[in-house]
């Protein structure tokens, strides 16, 4: 053992006396994991609140932070079960398990459900069918719903009679009460059908896909002499999307009642909820170009439909926007967010459609709203909890503020970055925070008049900090760069431990640059584990840098938006600009500066090493989109509109467009599983290269999908790029 690390320690000459190196095996295999508390879950009586420990629901005293009792050890049940989440009834007598789940894309999936009744400890399955999706009580427990193979049921509690709602779903053709592929990566939603507040009506929403285009993966298995070709429903852009439509169904009579959602049928749905008044649905509606959302208040009965609230801009709606939509308990108000001065803000409305007030203000962001504790004798001192970029757009804290926008306090550290989790009276919460020096802390509050009261750390990855000590990480040195036209751009640098300003150093460039995004922050990790091979990069004596170019997120809208019709010009120019920064840095060997990215960031990696190939000598991109004619409607439409409308916004900034112009070190890699970018992208990229003399390295992995993980996958990429990144940098 003391002559492998003796020969590790050899092979890698940048570290410092006592510095435990840094391996990929050690990154890509979990070593470095961060612990946290899995599926919490607030109890109605507020005393106590559940998570899932060790493959067993566990129940803790909320004062305490104590464990009170196990109710159920999925190591003890008859059959035994591996739990992957679970949900209470509204009495909290039973629990709906959900077991053996399967990903299908990015967030759908198909698992297997139990319902098991706490007081008699009997476990039975939700339906004897085949896997089951999205599984969820109706609001008084009585029954559960769930979709099967494009169709929706439900099974009542106390009987477990299974009844169909639908029957004429049909894979890549119609689905009920679930979404297709583009709704699902673009828009983040999967279950589409929702429980009324009286138990007695069920949503849903149905998508005609038939119209829509397929895309072809061919996907290879040991031992066939085949490949087999998977086809799915991808809706390109500038193509057709699914015709979408919304029914209820009435549960005691089975009528099937269709919703007006106007006769436009080219549009988004991108939410759906009911009211507090349960014969009144909400349905937002989004025209196809993304620059107009609008709120319909539904008849339940009838399905007739009224627009209550419009936003319009003239580049488009953040779609995060949508999921701030909250009705209020006296049924005549709802908060809602928006953009309209600039920053996106939350905003009191009567259900009547009038604007009440602005509630937050400032030349900052609100990034998350978290609910609303409502005051039943006066609305105005409802207290509104959000979390925001007030201090800095690199810190997420989080902050309680009346209803009337005064009385705000602040309930996480200032600096860093705050995830928060509030129990059911808004008493409680549960903090998730970190920081550029410390990884995930959970801990246990109280709000007590209005100010947190810490009860209990309930993750401090103690351990975790222990071992990386030995590594001696570097710092994040945050710092500006200029853009082109003169404004601060943010990003942070990594150096060695043993830094000579005296010596020259390589320095590789990350990114992801897309529009919304962040990487430049004020947390651990930095939104992805990579964080750690970069520090393996600076052990041998690389400098790496994160940049945040203008389109890029929580600086505002003018800042973000500026891209629209443009995706990739401005990124460009920025990472070029941050190119030339580093070069006059006189500790920065100006002959190798190198970038690399994953996906956007694979995108804009090619164009820097193209349009800025005297600054960049080597780059690595992964996943890339080549032309944003290939990608998705709801995305792409979104930045660019459609390409029949712009079609200089697809071409002038697709690097098939600069592919001629590369001169450094470049690297594609690619999945040919990949539903999302498709590997046709890098292929098309390959052949323009190829098509102009230039040399270059590629690599595709087998059937792997956009995020190359399985099967030893994402080892062997970062083995790769680690050597190539030695040989060409």
């Amino acid at each position: 053992m003391r002559l492998l690390l003796t020969l590790a320690l050899a092979a890698i000459p940048f570290l410092i006396k006592g510095q435990i190196p840094i391996t990929v095996e050690d990154i890509y295999q979990g070593v470095f994991s961060e612990k946290t508390v899995d599926a919490i879950r607030w109890m109605k009586d507020g005393r106590y609140y559940t998570a899932l420990d060790d493959n067993k629901i566990v129940k803790f005293d909320i004062t305490t932070g104590k464990e009170i009792e196990v109710i159920v050890d999925g190591n003890s049940t008859e059959p035994n079960l591996s739990i992957d989440d679970y949900d209470f009834s509204a009495d909290e007598s039973k629990l709906l398990i959900m077991t053996e789940k399967q990903s299908i894309y990015r967030r759908s999936f198909v698992a297997n459900y139990f319902l098991f009744d706490i007081s008699t400890e009997t476990l039975k399955p939700l339906s004897d069918g085949e896997e089951q999706s999205y599984a969820t009580f109706s609001p008084d427990g009585s029954a559960v719903a769930f979709t099967q193979k494009n169709n929706l049921f439900y099974v009542t509690v106390d009987d477990m009679t299974e009844v169909q709602v639908t029957n004429d779903g049909k894979f890549n053709s119609i689905i009920h009460g679930s979404t297709d592929w583009v709704y699902e990566e673009e828009l983040s939603l999967t279950k589409a059908f929702f429980w009324s507040p009286d138990n007695r009506k069920l949503a849903f929403m149905s998508f005609d896909e038939s119209r829509v285009k397929e895309y072809n993966l061919q996907l290879w298995s040991e031992g066939d002499i085949y490949p087999y070709d998977y086809r799915f429903k991808y809706p390109k852009a500038g193509e057709d999307n699914s015709i979408v439509k919304v029914t209820i169904h009435d549960i005691e009579t089975g009528k099937m009642t269709p919703v007006d959602i106007g006769t436009e049928t080219d549009i988004y749905i991108p939410r759906m909820q009911w009211a507090k008044d349960p014969n009144v649905l909400s349905v937002i509606r989004l025209n196809r170009l993304q620059n107009q959302l609008e709120i319909l208040h539904v008849n339940s009965n009838s399905g007739e439909s009224r627009v209550i609230y419009t936003d319009k801009t003239d580049t488009y709606i953040d779609i995060d926007n949508v999921d701030d939509l909250t009705y209020l308990s006296d049924g005549n108000h709802f908060i809602v967010s928006s953009e309209q001065t600039g920053f996106k803000h939350l905003y009191l409305h009567k259900t009547t459609g009038e604007k009440v007030r602005q509630i937050t203000s400032g030349n900052w962001e609100v990034t998350k709203f978290i609910g609303v504790q409502e005051d039943p004798k006066r609305i105005d001192r409802s207290k509104v909890f959000y979390i925001s970029t007030e201090i800095s757009p690199l810190d997420k804290t989080v902050f309680q503020i009346d209803l009337s926008g005064i009385n705000k306090n602040l309930l996480s550290p200032d600096k860093g970055t705050s995830k928060i989790d509030m129990s059911r009276d808004f008493s409680y919460y549960v903090l998730n925070y970190e920081n550029a020096e410390t990884p995930l802390q959970v801990s246990l509050h109280q709000l007590k008049s209005n100010r947190p009261v810490k009860i209990q750390d309930l993750e401090t990855n103690t351990e975790l900090q222990e071992m990386i000590a030995g590594y001696q990480l570097a710092k994040k040195e945050f710092y500006t760069f200029k853009s082109s036209d003169g404004q601060d751009l943010n990003a942070f640098m990594l150096k060695p431990n043993d830094f000579d300003p005296n010596k020259k150093y390589p320095v590789l460039v990350f990114q992801y640059s897309g529009p919304g995004s962040q990487r430049v922050n004020n947390t651990w990790n930095s939104g992805n584990s990579n964080i750690l091979w970069h520090q393996m990069l600076v052990q041998q004596g690389y400098i790496v840098v994160y940049q945040d170019t203008r389109g890029t997120g929580y600086r505002g809208a003018e800042f973000e938006k500026m891209t629209y019709k443009e995706l990739g010009k401005y990124e460009t120019q920025d990472h070029i600009a941050g190119g030339k920064h580093l070069a006059s840095l006189p500790y920065i060997d100006e002959d190798r500066i190198g970038i690399w990215g994953w996906s956007y960031g694979g995108y804009a990696t090619a164009l820097a090493m193209f349009k800025g190939a005297e600054i960049f000598k080597a780059g690595i991109a992964v996943a890339p989109v080549s032309t944003w004619r290939f990608y998705d409607t709801i995305y792409t439409e979104r930045y660019l509109q459609k390409p029949q409308d712009n079609p200089s916004g697809y071409d002038d900034n697709s690097p098939l467009t600069h592919a001629s112009k590369l001169k450094g070190k470049f690297l594609l890699v690619h999945g040919t599983g990949d539903d999302n970018v498709h590997y046709q992208n890098s292929i098309a990229l390959q052949n323009e290269l190829i098509l102009h003399g230039k040399q270059f390295q590629s690599f595709f992995y087998p059937n792997r999908t956009h995020g190359i993980s399985d099967y030893n996958a994402r080892v062997h990429l970062f083995t790769m790029m680690t050597d190539f990144i030695l040989k060409n940098l």
